[in-house]
């Protein structure tokens, strides 16, 4: 942004030297040109005037002194005076006169001009001629000085334009370093850092209120994330207690199945909305600027879980493998790849399946059951929260949402697709090696 608003600055301020310097250029050319042409008409006049015995020596002593050529011829044409050049070198500037025929324009001198310029002008009052006088001028001490003047002119545009450029060079500084800082600041933010401050640098009113606003806006951010991390803590101890107080009586109670039951499925409902809250809770905190997730390895993991699982897996009939294809580290916390993990392999134990088979490669985990899997109008809303499907024992509907959220909450990806059963596959950031 800063090289574009730079090229417009420059291109406008050179612009308008050259616009300020090429007609006084010219109108300096101008104004020398018809000094030029003054004096000459002015020697002409003179010579005109001057009686024909003495004009001989006149013409002479001008040669000298000028350097110039003059022709001085009677009405007839014959030759009075003839220094430098003959009556014959300029018979036709002499017939025109003779016919009192105006002069054609002189052009305009420049510094490059060369040669020499005819002026003509008859001998005579009113339409009466008595002669003609022809004179050759050169033209360069006329472009030397119209150079000399060019380049004051041209200096002075010169100064101007580096004026400009400097002037440039302050304002885009002036109106970018805001904006600058406020890019460095969403950078801090992006990277993880909280609270992140840009700095109340000079710039346009504007430019210096967004500044502000951003500032607040960080801090808000940020405490929106701490009140929700801190209603998050307090829900789940406000509501555990309850909740075991209640699960105490309901176990004194006798033939107390069904309640139970309900208690376990309120209980499970309460885990599940708290894990989903602490997932984005996560999230929340992560595009405040919250703190970089550690590494976790993929293998590491998926071995523990299974591990874990695999009690209730064979009670339910159903074995678990692990295939390790390629080891990888991923920016995930172990504690949320373990959670994501625990609901794909609930979620296969539970509904049908008798083999469960996790696939670690690199970065990416999948979970593959041979189950009756999901129809694709289902698999679009598997994620969704609360939604069970046709089946009103599928738990609260509240686990896949956690696994995609806490995916998502890391950068990731969760998809699902029906294969012979089931595929749930996670896509996570893997850690560059060094």
């Amino acid at each position: 942004m800063r090289q574009r608003l730079l090229l417009v600055l420059l291109l406008f301020s050179l612009s308008a030297v050259t616009a300020f310097a090429f007609p006084l250029l010219m109108s300096t050319a101008s104004e020398r040109t018809q000094q030029f042409v003054i004096s000459r008409t002015a020697d002409l006049d003179r010579f005109a005037t001057l009686p024909s015995d003495v004009v001989a020596s006149e013409a002479e002593r001008y040669a000298e002194v000028y350097g110039e050529e003059i022709v001085v011829v009677d009405a007839a044409g014959t030759p009075i005076v003839e220094s430098g050049m003959t009556a014959d070198d300029v018979s036709a500037q002499i017939d025109a006169a003779l016919r009192n025929q105006p002069a054609k324009q002189v052009p305009t001198v420049l510094p490059w001009s060369g040669g020499d310029v005819l002026f003509a002008r008859p001998v005579g009052i009113g339409t009466k001629v008595a002669g003609a006088v022809v004179l050759r001028a050169s033209t360069r001490v006329a472009a030397l000085d119209v150079a000399r003047r060019w380049a004051i002119v041209l200096a002075g545009a010169l100064l101007a334009a580096c004026a400009c450029v400097l002037l440039a060079l302050v304002v885009s500084r002036w109106l970018l370093r805001p904006l600058k800082e406020l890019d460095r600041g969403v950078r801090a933010v992006a990277e993880g850092q909280r609270r992140t401050h840009v700095a109340d640098t000079a710039g346009p009113a504007e430019l210096r209120a967004l500044s502000e606003s951003f500032n607040r806006m960080s801090d808000a951010v940020a405490e929106a994330a701490d009140q929700q991390r801190r209603l998050i803590a307090d829900a789940s101890h406000q509501l555990r207690n309850p909740m075991a107080a209640l699960r105490l009586r309901v176990d004194m109670l006798p033939s107390n199945g069904s309640l139970l039951t309900e208690v376990e499925r309120l209980e499970s409902l309460l885990d599940g909305l708290l894990a989903l809250a602490s997932a984005e809770s996560t999230a929340t905190e992560r595009a405040a600027g919250g703190v970089e997730p550690e590494l976790a390895d993929l293998q590491v993991v998926a071995h523990d879980r299974v591990d874990a699982w695999r009690a209730a897996a064979q009670a339910e009939g159903v074995t678990i493998t692990v295939d390790d294809r390629a080891p990888g580290l991923v920016r995930c916390a172990v504690s949320d790849l373990a959670q994501v993990l625990d609901v794909l392999l609930d979620n296969a134990i539970r509904y049908g399946a008798t083999h469960v088979e996790v696939i670690c490669d690199r970065a990416t985990l999948t979970v593959r059951d041979n189950g009756p899997g999901l129809s694709k109008k289902d698999i679009k809303h598997a994620t969704e929260r609360f939604w069970r499907g046709d089946d009103s024992r599928r738990g609260t509907g509240l686990g896949l949402a956690i696994a995609e959220r806490i995916v998502t909450a890391h950068d990731g990806k969760l998809t699902l697709h029906t294969d012979g059963g089931l595929v749930a596959t996670v896509q996570l950031p893997k850690e560059p090696l060094l």
